[in-house]
């Protein structure tokens, strides 16, 4: 991992680790970087935000760096992370600038980065802008006169990213009855709107942004809130989006969490029937529940795992030609329709699945029979020497002959931490939960 960006961008608190001197640079950079070098027109950026108050102050650093390597910039304010991603392919641009940290606290922040079309980064360009900043010289000389950089405000942004969902929908879903949490962020300038418009009767919390309050106790990593909301209101189900609207959770009428593994399943069941799954395969994550593995194999589809991490799924689903794969935690990319991960595709898709089937949440998500799982971290002193010990290796074996087809176990070192993460699914949870500790004991001893 590199020194600046991490698995989705520059992150961290926000005029401390993440500081407008900083933005500047990776702004200015990565002008330098992802647009057109060769004089023949002016390099285009698209800029967005989520409504946290630092990013005011980010983006205003941010659209300077641009400018000051020539940039036009067409700033489009708060929307989703996924409307920058398609306003930098519909418009055109090199490159599109999304300022959030996404489902972290207020205090923290970050710069995601798009290159022409709404693409992610790979990792070699991500480095070549690192090693830009970090040389310090920018990406050439100053341009001066009207050389310099123009911004405006890209009108009719939002409108377009509406449109571009709601185009997605096979039919309108009338009569569902909906709650849905914007957790105080991204979402709340358009998802309202776009499930409303979908024909859902729609009830919204979490839709007052004021700076400070994105993910506080709200949102999809906090669904407390819209359980209490469905079951009060008597709503159909709940939708949870997170701070950049880029995730999707959502909850049943009786206020039982569906995952993304869930969610996942429901959706590329939906598109096989219609015939619209590519190569009949999705794309999922070595964490998703086996549960999830189970019942795409007794529907006749193909699972390709990856590494943890939407940027890993995006990679499978481009050099493999699908058109489906999410993660756990509600990251699911429509390949067909989006670049990158899209809180509030996802949750159209679900709500188309709801009015075509005629079927409640509840019953749709009980297709997936979850195992249980339990997931330990072990601190240790080196933790890719302990990953690879002949010991460890042993051990792990020993367990997934007891388990069999039944169960599985994963261990993976942290990214960013000297930990190793111990997870272990079994038909029970007390098995589960007595083979991670058996499990983490040898990963302590040898680490």
């Amino acid at each position: 991992m590199g020194r600046l960006f991490g698995t989705d961008g520059v992150r961290g608190r926000a005029n401390a680790d993440l500081t407008p001197e900083l933005a500047l640079s990776v702004a200015r950079a990565a002008a330098g970087v992802l647009a057109d070098r060769d004089g023949t027109r002016r390099p285009v950026a698209v800029v967005g935000r989520d409504p946290r108050a630092s990013g005011e102050m980010l983006e205003a650093a941010v659209v300077a760096g641009l400018a000051s390597a020539g940039a036009e910039v067409l700033r489009v304010g708060v929307l989703p992370t996924p409307a920058v991603a398609f306003l930098t392919a519909s418009t055109g641009a090199d490159l599109g600038v999304m300022i959030s940290a996404s489902h972290n606290p207020m205090p923290d922040n970050g710069i995601k980065l798009f290159s022409r079309g709404g693409h992610k980064l790979p990792d070699a360009v991500e480095a070549a802008i690192e090693r830009t900043v970090l040389a310090g010289d920018g990406p050439g000389p100053r341009p001066t006169g009207d050389g310099v950089g123009r911004v405006r405000d890209l009108a009719g942004g939002t409108e377009d990213y509406t449109a571009h969902l709601l185009a997605t929908l096979p039919a309108p879903v009338p009569g569902l009855r909906l709650v849905v949490d914007c957790a105080h962020g991204s979402a709340a300038a358009c998802a309202p709107d776009v499930y409303r418009r979908a024909g859902a009767d729609v009830t919204v919390i979490g839709g007052e942004p004021d700076g400070w309050n994105i993910n506080d106790g709200i949102g999809s990593t906090h669904l407390g809130p819209l359980k209490d909301a469905v079951r009060s209101l008597g709503a159909d189900l709940g939708i949870a989006h997170d701070g950049d609207a880029d995730r999707c959770l959502a909850v049943t009428a009786d206020g039982e969490v569906v995952d993304g593994d869930a969610i996942l399943a429901v959706c590329a069941l939906g598109l096989k029937e219609r015939g619209e799954l590519a190569q009949d395969t999705v794309v999922a994550t070595v964490m998703s529940n086996l549960g999830f593995h189970h019942t795409m194999r007794d529907a006749g589809i193909a699972v390709h795992t990856t590494a943890v991490g939407d940027r890993y799924v995006l990679e499978a689903l481009r050099a493999r030609g699908l058109s489906l794969g999410g993660e756990q935690s509600g990251h699911l990319v429509f390949l067909d329709h989006a670049t990158t991960g899209d809180g509030l595709l996802t949750g159209l898709s679900l709500l188309s699945r709801l009015h075509a089937t005629g079927a409640s949440l509840a019953e749709l998500a009980s297709v997936v029979v979850r195992l249980p799982q339990i997931l330990v971290n072990v601190p240790v002193r080196d933790r890719i020497a302990v990953v690879e010990s002949d010991e460890v290796a042993g051990a792990v074996n020993a367990v997934e002959e007891e388990l069999g087809d039944d169960g599985r176990v994963l261990l993976r070192p942290s990214g960013t931490e000297q930990l190793v993460r111990v997870m272990v699914e079994a038909p029970t949870q007390e098995q589960a939960d007595a083979i991670a500790q058996r499990l983490a004991a040898v990963v302590a001893a040898v680490g």
